[in-house]
């Protein structure tokens, strides 16, 4: 039983050192081993690995994607000296795990510090060479792609890359929004009657066009009449003339009683003529026909 005591603390005493000289990575981790401050060894991938208990120490580092948000709101100028307020988000990560540890000694605030800088300069170097249209909108992702790839040169200098870079907000200071809105509704009233006035020509040159072609057809449609009404006229001549021919008298009392509907038309019609004139031959016949006959006892 004696015996027993001492060797169960030595087993003890064992089992404690061997857990201080074994030491596990995890696979989202960085670890490195140090010997009195000095870095001796670096372990990057996951695993099992062992130390000098007392003598060594492990630090770990994350290797997974690290979000740094922008503090304040900051103020950029566009190349139209148009001001613009800009707040960002930045994507990173530890890709060189010693050239960290030396550059900022493994302190993420101090990493921090340097790729908020960073970002922010490259941002407002990018956004003075572009137009407020274009970082709104079609140079937006060309600003940004370029300021991550500033920003990651730097980055490299104390181990990290800069993953991404997402603008969450990018709007006018309050205290220009009022002339720009002015400024940008002028405009708009500019191209509106721009527009209204090209509007208005078109109109009037689809009128124009309307009107001749409305005389056009018109002129055309007279002279067809014209031209049928002659051929009408034409054949009804002929056709007078056959008659005539024909019957002489009977053409002639004919176009008499045409003569006499045309004239006598109303009650109040007056018509001053010799009784004995030609006109009112067939007045003076018995109803003979015949304009030489006397009439009839």
């Amino acid at each position: 039983m004696k015996l027993t005591v001492p060797i169960l603390a030595l087993i003890v005493a064992l089992l404690l050192v061997a857990s201080q000289a074994i030491y596990t990575v995890d696979q989202t981790k960085y670890a490195i081993k140090f010997q009195l401050g000095e870095i001796i060894e670096v372990n990057d991938k996951a695993g099992l690995y062992f130390k000098i208990p007392l003598a060594h120490n492990v630090r770990y580092f994350d290797r997974r994607n690290l979000t740094l948000e922008n503090a304040d709101v900051d103020r950029v100028v566009t190349s139209e000296k148009t001001p613009l307020e800009v707040d960002f988000v930045v994507l990173w990560r530890i890709v060189d795990v010693r050239q960290y540890y030396v550059a900022v000694q493994g302190d993420e605030e101090a990493a921090r510090r340097r790729l908020s800088q960073t970002v922010r300069s490259n941002l407002a170097e990018e956004f003075n060479k572009v137009t407020m249209h274009e970082a709104i909108s079609t140079g937006r992702d060309h600003l940004v792609n370029q300021t991550i790839q500033k920003a990651s040169q730097d980055a490299k200098l104390i181990g990290v890359e800069v993953v991404d870079v997402r603008l969450r907000r990018l709007a006018l200071p309050g205290d220009v929004t009022g002339p720009v809105y002015a400024r940008m509704e002028s405009e708009r009233r500019r191209v509106a009657n721009e527009l209204r006035s090209l509007g208005a020509a078109e109109a009037e040159k689809i009128r124009a066009d309307a009107d001749r072609q409305r005389q056009v057809t018109l002129a055309d449609a007279y002279r067809q009449a014209q031209k049928i009404k002659g051929e009408g006229d034409g054949k009804a001549s002929a056709i007078y003339a056959q008659a005539y021919g024909q019957n002489p008298d009977f053409y002639a009392f004919y176009r008499s009683l045409e003569a006499y509907k045309a004239t006598f038309h109303s009650r109040s019609d007056l018509l001053v003529l010799d009784p004995s004139g030609e006109f009112f031959k067939y007045f003076k016949q018995s109803g003979s026909g015949r304009g030489d006959r006397a009439p009839a006892k």
